[in-house]
């Protein structure tokens, strides 16, 4: 095994063993660094940090690649529905037609969620933000629908688990939607695929049967394969250190739910559309806009561009867009938030201020008008994502639970605070 030795003002402190992936990724074995040093490493926001071991993505943000179980994404949105993807980041691998049916009647058998959990619905108010229902709403599954002991017949236990999970928070996520907007909640069908299900539970109607959009059903699957799992992103690492506390699958996937909720990971897509509708509202010109952007001074964010890891364009992004034009043409209008889009997209990439900073559309940046054009309203675009990303999470937190190699998350710190004091009386005190 090769090895790295570490230097301080000239001299050898130790020798740390070189790791290489499978990609040919290289990195530095700190795991007795402490213990043999008394040193600890310094890295905010922890990018320079591998804190697992992982076989499900591969990104690569320089190249502008992503890959699910080796499959790149380009080729999973073309040729997969969201089920199929969902059941390869589980299991490991693509399911054959009999495995897909199988998965497929497993998810409809498992789609209702308790009698009792409407009532946690009707008790929310009106105003409440559709993120904090979804959060709740999934760790009280716990009780309603326990784990089952994944040692007795894992494989099937594991499934049963698993698909009750990505089931019934789509249903959960269609009530929350249901709840906010003041209609009457919609059983899930069997007769419906997985999207057309969410579909139909969202916008059905008493007084006239919804038919699903067949483009809408094709970008929703889409969507969701698009935000199926990013590596070790935010809510990924929440689920993981929330999983090594051995903490129940229901409360590390709510963990998960409220990382995502924030502007800078899954909040952004909402931050788009908001960000084009003031801009459209204050008839600003597109030219001073970017120049707020590019002002330090300034408040005001371009939102959607630019990303941590990728340093070219995403491609998630360019598949969002190619979506987006598909579902409008099939609509036959236009949408000024579109149009408005493009043409920051296209300042931008011409501007030098971002092509020297690689900071490219990203895919929040196009899915919101989407979301828009297929009638899901704003507040609802954080739980879209977190319905795509839910099988990424579920594979994370498996594969925690099956690695030799995983140790309960516990960080260290640099102390910034005060030295030590002694308590004075308090007569003494000033």
């Amino acid at each position: 095994m090769c090895k790295a030795d570490i230097m301080i003002d000239g001299k050898k402190l130790c020798e740390v063993p070189v790791i290489v992936d499978n990609m040919g990724g290289k990195s530095l074995d700190i795991t007795n660094f402490r213990k043999e040093t008394g040193y600890i490493t310094y890295d905010p926001g922890f990018g320079n940090t591998g804190s697992c071991r992982s076989s499900i993505t591969y990104l690569d943000g320089e190249k502008g690649l992503l890959q699910y179980r080796g499959y790149p994404i380009e080729d999973l949105v073309e040729n997969c529905d969201f089920v199929e993807v969902a059941y390869l980041l589980v299991h490991g691998y693509l399911p054959t037609v009999k495995e897909r049916k199988k998965y497929a009647d497993l998810l409809n058998e498992n789609s209702l969620i308790h009698p009792q959990m409407r009532n946690f619905f009707r008790n929310y108010p009106d105003n409440a933000h559709p993120m904090s229902i979804l959060a709740a709403m999934v760790v009280s599954l716990q009780p309603f629908y326990p784990e089952i002991d994944l040692a007795e017949d894992p494989e099937k236990q594991m499934d049963l688990n698993v698909t009750r999970l990505l089931s019934k928070m789509r249903t959960i996520a269609a009530f929350t939607y249901r709840k906010i907007a003041g209609m009457e909640f919609v059983n899930p069908n069997s007769k419906y695929s997985y999207c057309e299900n969410f579909l139909n539970m969202m916008f059905s109607s008493p007084v006239k049967e919804y038919v699903p959009n067949p483009i809408h059903i094709k970008a929703l699957n889409k969507l969701l394969i698009l935000h199926a799992d990013h590596e070790q992103n935010c809510s990924t690492t929440a689920v993981r250190l929330i999983g090594s506390s051995e903490a129940n699958l229901y409360a590390a996937v709510s963990a998960g739910i409220c990382a995502l909720w924030g502007p800078k990971h899954g909040g952004a897509n909402q931050a788009v559309i908001e960000m084009l509708e003031q801009i459209l509202e204050s008839g600003e010109s597109l030219t001073k806009i970017v120049e707020r952007a590019k002002d330090k001074d300034d408040p005001f964010k371009l939102m959607g561009f630019g990303h941590r890891v990728y340093k070219t364009y995403d491609p998630r992004a360019k598949i969002a867009r190619k979506m987006c034009d598909e579902v409008l043409a099939d609509l036959g209008t236009s949408d000024p938030l579109l149009e408005l889009a493009e043409q920051l997209e296209d300042i931008a990439l011409h501007d030098p201020y971002f092509v020297e900073r690689n900071l490219y559309p990203n895919v929040d940046f196009y899915t919101g008008i989407i979301f828009r054009a297929m009638g899901i309203p704003t507040n609802m675009y954080t739980v879209m994502f977190a319905l795509g990303r839910l099988p990424g999470w579920i594979a994370h937190y498996l594969e925690w639970n099956h690695d030799p190699y995983e140790k309960i998350g516990r960080p260290r710190q640099l102390y910034t605070g005060p030295q030590t004091k002694k308590i004075l009386p308090i007569e003494e005190r000033t």
